[in-house]
């Protein structure tokens, strides 16, 4: 098993990717994740890492600045993912923002907000727009805290489904379900699997978000470096799909990722010295 592991994570092929823009706007220097928008065809929500506070970006893949949206009700701890799927009851589209990062696997809790997919921004000044109050998740893991960057809702049952980073040795998937937003205590996120992938911080194989492909059959793990595809089924279990593929020099801190279409991915990065945060699109042989 360990062997097949290691030809899987190895038989990469590389993505074919296209540059099509940078962040325009100053204040997104770390988009820590990007969620494509389709009640809003061009849209693309991104948000910061820690250190701002709760807002939604939106842009397009040129990187456009259209403005900002503060999420009413919520706080910005360590904003690390964002997702679109149904909202917990089902009656709409909602943006699903994961405060889950916890570099240092200290904090007892973690939140999930859910809001209502807002009309976008039109424009730059468009900065005092506030989305409707948000749903709060508060949840720990059943085996103790663990830095979360990724997270992606099941479009079949609206579960969210939360991807750890690795720091700890190993890459482990959690779920909460739709029940779980009905509790007025923090719940414990249910441990679904081992995910196969072997982390390793010197190639940078650390898992820095995720997201479903709409129709729910398809699920891209993404790392500094590579693309990972699963298959999920029953209870949310991945198994591998295809071979992953390899996102060698595109992003010196990439951590976005979300669907454009069934084939095309779209990634974003953090700002660096070179200059603002890159958008890409990537297509993987599979």
């Amino acid at each position: 098993m360990f062997v097949s592991l290691l030809l899987w994570q190895t038989s990469v092929t590389p993505a074919v990717t296209a540059r099509t823009g940078r962040f325009h706007s100053p204040r997104v220097t770390e988009s820590s994740g990007v969620a494509v928008s389709h009640a809003h065809p061009g849209t693309l929500w991104t948000h910061n890492d820690s250190g701002d506070g709760p807002y939604l970006y939106a842009t397009d893949l040129r990187g456009t600045d259209r403005g900002a949206i503060r999420v009413s009700g919520a706080t910005a701890v360590d904003w690390e993912d964002i997702a679109l799927g149904r909202c917990p009851d089902g009656s709409q589209g909602c943006l699903y923002i994961g405060d889950t990062g916890d570099n240092l696997e200290r904090r007892a809790s973690v939140v999930v907000y859910a809001v209502p997919e807002p009309l976008p921004p039109v424009a730059t000044a468009d900065t005092q727009r506030v989305t409707s109050a948000a749903l709060t998740l508060s949840l720990h893991y059943p085996d103790g805290p663990h830095d979360v960057e990724a997270l992606y809702v099941s479009p079949r049952d609206t579960a969210v489904y939360l991807v750890s980073k690795g720091r700890g040795g190993t890459i482990r998937l959690y779920r909460a379900g739709r029940a779980a937003w009905t509790a007025h205590h923090t719940v414990t996120a249910e441990f679904v699997q081992t995910v196969p992938i072997v982390p390793d911080r010197g190639s940078g194989r650390l898992v820095t978000g995720a997201a479903i492909r709409p129709d729910g059959n398809l699920v891209a793990i993404r790392t500094y470096a590579e693309i990972y595809f699963f298959t999920p089924g029953p209870g949310g279990r991945l198994t591998p799909s295809g071979q992953p593929c390899a996102l060698d020099g595109l992003e010196r801190v990439g951590e976005g990722i979300d669907f454009r279409d069934d084939s095309t991915l779209v990634l974003t990065s953090e700002a660096d010295v070179f200059g603002p945060g890159t958008i890409d699109t990537a297509r993987c042989s599979r």
